[in-house]
């Protein structure tokens, strides 16, 4: 597969095939439904994308679509309130935990109530912001507005993660979002998390690929908008090298901007920024963004190519 941006390229490019399946449950709806339940009574309680929770008898029935699940309320009482589960295996239905493990690698959705939608956790790592007042959508709204995304722009989206970003620009008027995921477990668990369901949008394409060698072969001058959002430096430091900002540099249309999430690892208080993000920012700047300045809100640096 190829994108009309990388015709020209040697090798062919992976696009992900994004298929929501649009279904889940928050674990602390089937503990909000057991609470409800008692000898005499049933309830019923209406989930997420057509999940149907009813109490019947000494057991929990879960139904999404036409499939059918019993759990008795020892079951259901080792369901954990911040996971989120979905109905696997059409044989012998189960309920089954948001997760992947692979070698030392683990990963699954967390959600709580006061949350705006499930972040990813990777090894334990919170992939998006998470207080009582910023959850992970408005979060990605912050770097989207940060970026000043237009309508008609061409955006990079770098590290897709649960693609709340690219949604965001898309709200935000983009026309087309390109968006890169190293790995394809995380773009599986993004299909079973139904906040990401517009990922399976036409303007969108997500290409599975290693972004730092990616970019090396996309064309010059290419994209209005850059938002970077890698995962912490200790995780890929590659993405935070001053030969790949030379590349987003490259890539970025003049007078386009740049957001790169950091966060604020390490900063002292009354101290300024830690020496991450004094980093960030003196490598844009050596490849030649100006108007580079941190944005508080954001958390992350923001920057802009010159114009010609």
């Amino acid at each position: 597969m190829s994108t009309e941006l990388l015709d020209d390229t040697s090798s062919p490019v992976e696009l992900y095939e994004f298929k929501p399946r649009p279904y889940a449950i928050p674990g602390y709806i089937i503990h909000d439904t057991l609470s409800k339940c008692s000898a005499s009574s049933m309830t019923t309680a209406r989930g997420l994308y057509g999940v149907m929770l009813r109490c019947k008898d000494n057991y929990l029935e879960i139904r999404v679509g036409d499939k059918e699940l019993l759990l008795d309320f020892d079951e259901v009482s080792n369901i954990r309130d911040n996971f989120i589960y979905t109905i696997l295996n059409d044989d012998n239905p189960v309920l089954y935990p948001i997760e992947i493990r692979r070698g030392n690698a683990y990963m699954r959705l967390h959600f709580t109530r006061d949350l705006d939608a499930p972040t990813l956790i990777v090894n334990g790592v919170h992939m998006h912001r998470m207080s009582s007042d910023i959850g992970p959508l408005r979060d990605a709204n912050y770097k989207v507005r940060a970026a000043r995304v237009r309508r008609g722009h061409i955006v990079l989206d770098v590290c897709t993660g649960l693609g709340y970003t690219t949604i965001a620009s898309l709200h935000h008027g983009a026309e087309r979002v390109y968006t890169v995921e190293v790995s394809r477990e995380v773009l599986a668990i993004a299909q079973l998390n139904p906040w990401s369901a517009k990922l399976a949008n036409s303007k969108v394409k997500i290409i599975l690929a290693d972004a730092s060698k990616l970019v090396e072969r996309l064309p010059d001058n290419t994209f209005d908008r850059i938002i970077h959002d890698p995962p912490r430096f200790s995780m890929a430091g590659e993405l935070y090298s001053r030969d790949f900002y030379r590349e987003l540099f490259r890539v970025l249309k003049p007078g386009g901007i740049l957001f790169h999430y950091t966060g604020e690892p390490l900063r002292s208080r009354g101290h300024g920024h830690g020496p991450i993000v004094r980093g960030v920012i003196q490598r844009l700047q050596y490849v030649g963004f100006v108007r580079v300045r941190y944005d508080d809100r954001a958390q992350g640096v923001v920057a802009v190519k010159p114009r010609e």
